[in-house]
């Protein structure tokens, strides 16, 4: 039972190894193509809204392109980001860890945000966390937390 346990720990060590080291090596690209079209929006939420955290946020993918998790390099995909109170991330770079990753193909999420107003925006990812070309992403919404 050691024996295998200690082997199964070991494939795992080495898995996740190779995601980090390709995570790492794709920092630079933007150059996944998007399909003409494709767009991103919130599906419960508009922009003025005024919410009471925590809620529900879904996000909504046009029929032109698909969901897939990070890392699934499937033509015609990407997966979600949710940018909050920041600038729209560089385009040719991988979207930081400081916005929320959608990385297992999640299509919403329960916020807990502070009182006051925020902006939201949401932008498609490549299997590498970069944004395709052209982007897709929505527009930016202020939503007022009470």
């Amino acid at each position: 039972m050691q024996k295998s346990m200690k082997k199964i720990l070991k494939f795992m060590f080495i898995v996740q190894s190779l995601f980090l080291y390709f995570a790492a090596s794709t920092v630079y690209g933007g150059e996944t193509p998007s399909v003409p079209g494709a767009r991103v929006y919130f599906i419960n939420i508009k922009d003025g809204q005024t919410l009471k955290s925590p809620f529900l946020i879904q996000f909504g993918l046009t029929s032109e392109m698909g969901i897939a998790p990070a890392l699934a390099d499937w033509p015609d995909t990407g997966h979600h980001h949710l940018i909050i109170d920041s600038p729209v991330p560089n385009e040719n770079k991988s979207i930081s860890n400081k916005h929320i990753h959608m990385h297992m193909g999640q299509t919403e999420i329960t916020l807990k945000l502070t009182k006051g107003k925020h902006t939201m925006q949401m932008v498609l990812g490549d299997y590498s966390h970069i944004p395709h070309d052209p982007p897709v992403m929505s527009e930016v919404i202020t939503v007022n937390v009470k």
